[in-house]
């Protein structure tokens, strides 16, 4: 039997990764557990195991009386003396019990224990190897899915890909091969959680620190990442050196780097900008491709209000509006796009708004109402009579003859 336990030992050392030490203690507790069953000793007791043969020792701890009362918990003074010399009444001795008295059932509870003893170190081995590893990528092959969640085994460990943290358009057969991003390692009741993801701007981010050797080394940094995964990402870099260039490091000779992170993430498009310390500068980088015309800031309220010709509109804007909504996210404020055209027609009513409230009679709502009617100018609501002007709303007959009034007054006035 000592033979075979040690085996068992060696065996789960080497394959388990669980130290002898551990392995050991959870024998003894097993088999401590199993003799108070067989009410070897209902209260004190000892086991212990030698590593290096594999031996099996019971002790008890027995009170020594003069005469014997309770045969479990008590010895003779005359059994004591054969064990330990000078022993006397009233003190405690430990004496080795006989393993046979075991018994069937307590063999049976220590081997349970032992199971159970030997799952919950490997859990612990488990945890406490990826605790630490929570932000690095993992390689593994689908293992099983669990309704759209896929369990990734890692060898000495499953891991979970929850759907959410899926990239769009993915899908994989059971033994694919799958690299995903650690966001988090956890302790459950059933054991330690490893969970995984490929959705998360962090992926993208560890691919860049593997791919380039300058993001490794400190020198160039990502100083943003915003993502929608399986569609885009923009990740906005910048050079601590000036002789190098961030996006020409990230981007690879003939694009080589920002290949294969594309060919990883399923050739989800990867946009890489030049991080830029001044809001107004670092726009333009981020609403790459389009070409902006005016930029306003309200620092405010966070607001970047850009101009840009008709044409660049759409490239702006993006596709669904992406390219647009991955900006404001790299910049963490709103951006507010406008067409050049419409800032003009929006000038010229300004200017209209401004013109017809120089006129007597005419404040500034009345002023919107004659521009939104198409009066634009004083020689355009010069020649309306006060029944047209009566037509808009919110002008009645005495504001439309006080306009009247005020025309024929400032055209006086000019003469």
């Amino acid at each position: 039997m000592n033979g075979d336990l040690l085996s068992v030992l060696e065996y789960l050392e080497r394959e388990k990764g669980i130290s002898r030490e551990t392995l050991i203690a959870a024998v003894e507790s097993s088999l401590l557990s199993a003799a108070r069953k067989s009410k070897i000793n209902e209260k004190e007791l000892e086991i212990k195991i030698d590593p290096k043969t594999g031996e099996i020792k019971a002790f008890a701890f027995l009170e020594v009386v003069g005469k014997v009362a309770d045969s479990i918990n008590e010895v003779s003074l005359s059994e004591a003396k054969k064990t330990v010399k000078g022993v006397k009444i009233g003190e405690k001795i430990k004496i080795e019990v006989k393993q046979k008295g075991f018994g069937r059932i307590a063999a049976q509870t220590a081997k349970q224990v032992i199971i159970q003893k030997i799952k919950e170190a490997e859990r612990e081995n488990i945890f406490n190897d990826y605790k630490d590893r929570a932000g690095d990528i993992v390689t593994g092959s689908v293992r099983r899915f669990d309704r759209r969640d896929i369990i990734v085994d890692l060898i000495k460990a499953e891991a979970l890909l929850p759907f959410k943290e899926q990239c769009h358009g993915e899908s994989y057969n059971i033994g694919n091969r799958i690299r995903a991003y650690i966001y988090d390692v956890r302790m459950s009741p059933k054991g330690p959680e490893i969970l995984l993801s490929r959705a998360h701007p962090n992926f993208v981010k560890r691919l860049f620190e593997l791919e380039v050797p300058e993001i490794a080394d400190g020198t160039v940094e990502i100083k943003g990442i915003s993502r929608e995964p399986g569609y885009r990402t923009k990740v906005a870099v910048y050079s601590k050196d000036e002789k190098i260039d961030c996006v020409g490091a990230c981007v690879g000779l003939r694009g080589s780097r920002v290949k294969n992170i594309v060919a990883e993430l399923g050739n989800e498009k990867i946009d890489i900008v030049r991080w830029h310390e001044d809001t107004a500068v670092y726009v333009k980088e981020a609403l790459n491709p389009a070409k902006l015309k005016n930029v306003q800031i309200d620092a405010g309220q966070k607001i970047i209000s850009v101009t840009v010709d008709d044409d660049q509109l759409s490239l702006a804007i993006g596709k669904k509006g992406q390219n647009a909504r991955l900006a404001a996210k790299l910049l963490g404020w709103k951006i507010d796009i406008k067409k050049s055209s419409d800032v003009n027609v929006r000038d010229k009513i300004e200017h209209a708004w401004h013109e017809l409230a120089q006129i007597d009679g005419i404040d500034e709502s009345i002023a919107r109402a004659l521009v939104e009617a198409g009066y634009t100018d004083m020689e355009g609501l010069a020649l309306a009579t006060c029944d047209d002007l009566m037509k808009i709303p919110g002008v009645g007959e005495k504001t439309a003859e006080k306009i009247a009034d005020g025309i024929k007054n400032l055209k006086k006035d000019k003469n």
